[in-house]
């Protein structure tokens, strides 16, 4: 998951925060400034989809602090659930926190990267929630009548930080989509144009 699948897969906030509110055009406000410092690549189906799975796959586990760009966080697992965490399990000294699944950073684009742990790596069970999961979301890639209608603008149901992090994901997939050509394309035509451009480059490598 995410751009290197491995084994897999600042802004200040004001002092009088509302709890509905808390902090949003701040956090907005930092991230904004922050995509705008990198140059987003221009991104084809593949990748995107990967990122966008792995990412939300970090974002909808339970955290309450603001993720920093570059910085490693640990994502443990109780049961069904996850927990991203700033604590590493050397730091821990003991699995009271969750069986530990892997280290994740969160990239100048805003995507994350998650790395599988080896012993996790083997889960056979934790490696079918991982692909249930992918199949829910290529199943609602397939569904929309545009790739852009999956990007997670607002997810009302996540908390704060993770609902900040996933609109600023959608934002950053949504340029390198643009970059990429595949910006308002369905799924399936969007990979039926990744597959013209592998036959057009193995022309070209035949003639």
């Amino acid at each position: 998951m995410g751009r290197d699948p491995g084994v897999a897969l600042t802004g200040m906030e004001p002092k009088q925060a509302n709890p509905q509110g808390k902090g949003l055009v701040p956090v907005m406000d930092s991230l904004a400034a922050s995509r705008a410092r990198v140059a987003v690549p221009a991104k084809q189906i593949e990748q995107i989809t990967t990122e966008l799975f792995t990412s939300l796959f970090v974002l909808h586990s339970k955290f309450s602090f603001k993720p920093v760009v570059g910085k490693a966080y640990s994502l443990y697992q109780r049961g069904q659930h996850f927990h991203l965490s700033l604590i590493s399990p050397q730091e821990w000294g003991s699995n009271s926190f969750g069986r530990y699944v892997g280290e994740c950073v969160l990239q100048q684009d805003i995507t994350w990267t998650l790395t599988l742990d080896a012993a996790a790596a083997r889960d056979s069970d934790l490696l079918r929630l991982i692909e249930d999961r992918r199949c829910e979301l290529e199943q609602a890639l397939h569904a929309a009548e545009a790739i852009d209608d999956v990007l997670p603008v607002y997810l009302a149901a996540l908390p704060f930080y993770q609902r900040v992090f996933a609109s600023a994901l959608a934002n950053s997939l949504k340029v390198s989509m643009q970059k990429g050509g595949i910006q308002g394309l369905s799924y399936v035509q969007a990979k039926g144009l990744l597959t013209h451009y592998d036959d057009e480059e193995k022309s070209d490598v035949g003639g």
